[in-house]
């Protein structure tokens, strides 16, 4: 059973921009001290009785007093401008825990996570729990964005791929720049080559809802049910 949402309150301890547009915020919570969650999960922030910002938590649930958002905030709305506005002390209130896109560890089928850009978050969150709480079987994270740089976490996913010999990192982008060592294309491409099986496999999907719907499609071409393809979209 996921944790039911509740009002919490938390301050700002430390803000990061990994890249321009992107800020990683950490939370330390004040009420409740503690908040449950499970990887995947997101939380959402109130700017007025019918207008809320859900983002995903980039921490795993074993950081219980701590919580990591990132945003990308380049689309420049209340949500972005808000968060850029943040200082460290700032109080924060919001509602949490929200969320389905987490992993089923009880089911048997191969797992094939895929990512686009800033949809790596609750990726992240999902895969480093896994790993540091025991996860012995084989996965396999597809990452793909416009370009390398948009390839967040890059180098802790190449990380966790050398010290597990069962997690699997492709790094993937649309054009491949000068000395690229991946894959290259559109998702659905990427996929479509990846892929060469669909028997006993589900996916988890996470970025825009254009992207999440080609590499669904995809995939049922392939011959999956369309209900063994998990996703978030995150616009």
């Amino acid at each position: 059973m996921a944790p039911k949402p509740k009002e919490c309150k938390a301050s700002v301890t430390a803000i990061r921009w990994p890249r321009p547009e992107v800020i990683e915020v950490d939370l330390r919570m004040v009420e409740p001290a503690e908040l449950p969650f499970e990887a995947g999960q997101w939380i959402s922030v109130p700017f007025g009785p019918k207008t809320v910002r859900a983002w995903s938590m980039l921490s795993t649930p074993s950081h219980k007093g701590m919580l990591t958002l990132s945003v990308d905030v380049a689309p420049a709305g209340m949500g972005s401008q808000w968060l850029r506005g943040l200082k460290v002390g700032d109080a924060v209130e919001f509602k949490g825990p929200t969320g389905g896109f987490v992993f089923n560890r009880a089911d048997p089928r191969r797992a094939v996570f895929f990512a686009e850009e800033i949809g790596i978050v609750p990726v992240r969150s999902i895969l480093a729990d896994l790993y540091e709480t025991g996860f012995g079987r084989p996965a396999i994270l597809i990452f793909w964005a416009r370009d390398p740089s948009w390839l967040l976490y890059d180098a802790e996913f190449r990380s966790l791929a050398r010290r597990y010999p069962g997690f699997t990192y492709v790094p993937a982008v649309r054009e491949a720049p000068g000395g690229w060592r991946g894959e290259t294309g559109e998702p659905a491409q990427v996929i479509d080559r990846l892929v060469h099986s669909v028997d006993r496999l589900v996916v988890y999907a996470c970025g825009g809802g254009d992207t999440v719907n080609a590499v669904r499609d995809a995939l049922v071409k392939k011959g999956m049910d369309r209900k063994s393809v998990k996703w978030e979209k995150f616009w």
